[in-house]
């Protein structure tokens, strides 16, 4: 029990110690999510300035700030405090004899550095397009999914707005994703994180782009403003589920745009008894009805 102990409290403090380090320059660029994160943040938003897509919406939109909080307590603040219990289940892992190279069916080792990156992207995104889908199918998962679909106007601030559980449900998820691969991440796989933070901020933001004939590969603002409509197409739930690349919707029949206008109603039935506030909404999953 002392290791497990150790192990979690040793997993919290680094990530914490590293945090601080990252606030204060004192980590590679590279590996410096926090400020990239900014970079990111005001370099999409610059652009929303620039070229709006919807011109009648506020700069400061509705519910930007309590997004601009999101970014960062789900991005880091909870990425602390669940650091410690993930440890805890590698350390019981290996005490049970599985380790990441377990599960492994690919062994990239033996590639070039682009093509290691290139199937940890894709990989990474199937799993992550396949989990977004699970969070629109069953009610359970769907409770927690609202809070990201409460956003009514939409800005690149609501990308990282969503439920703390769905960090709880995707990262399992996506560890099991490097599992596959031989419990292998590539050393320069901050491309990949940083490269699918800024699709995500685009695809969230008020312009409008869609990529040329690259949208049938990625994702773009005009497509995943479907995924968020208020009115889906009957006998769906959902549309679009596309996290960085688009190619899972148009090869699984799950794309949809009948127009690019950008002027639809966002939300789902019933938002508007959805709570307002943070704090209600972080709990509003559990069943609880408190609107704050």
């Amino acid at each position: 029990m002392e290791k497990y102990i150790v192990a979690f409290i040793d997993s919290f403090l680094g990530t914490l110690h590293w945090t601080g380090r990252s606030i204060l320059f004192e980590v590679p660029w590279y590996n410096n999510y926090f400020w990239g994160l900014i970079a990111i943040s005001l370099l999409v938003w610059a652009l929303e300035i620039l070229f709006p897509w919807r011109k009648e919406q506020s700069i400061f939109r509705k519910d930007f700030w309590m997004d601009g909080f999101y970014m960062f307590f789900n991005f880091f603040i909870f990425a602390m405090v669940i650091s410690g219990f993930y440890k805890l289940l590698e350390v019981f892992f290996k005490d049970v004899g599985l380790t990441s190279k377990s599960l492994a069916i690919v062994d990239l080792g033996s590639l070039s550095m682009v093509f290691q990156l290139l199937v940890f992207f894709v990989i990474l995104d199937f799993v992550q397009w396949f989990t977004h889908i699970l969070l629109h199918k069953y009610s359970f998962l769907w409770k927690f999914h609202k809070v990201h679909h409460s956003v009514k106007e939409m800005g690149f601030a609501a990308h990282l707005r969503y439920h703390w559980m769905e960090n709880v449900l995707y990262k399992p998820l996506k560890t099991f994703g490097v599992m596959i691969l031989g419990g292998f991440e590539p050393e320069q796989a901050y491309i990949v994180h940083f490269l699918a933070i800024t699709i995500g901020h685009f695809n969230h933001s008020n312009i409008k782009i869609t990529w040329g004939p690259l949208k049938y590969l990625l994702n773009n603002p005009v497509m995943h403003l479907y995924h968020h409509a208020y009115t889906l197409p009957k006998g769906t739930y959902g549309v679009n589920f596309g996290i960085s690349l688009s190619l899972w919707d148009y090869i699984f029949k799950t794309n949809y745009i009948p127009e690019d206008s950008g002027d639809i109603e966002l939300g789902f039935k019933g938002d508007d008894e959805f709570p307002k506030g943070f704090i209600g909404q972080n709990a509003y999953g559990f069943g609880t009805s408190n609107k704050k």
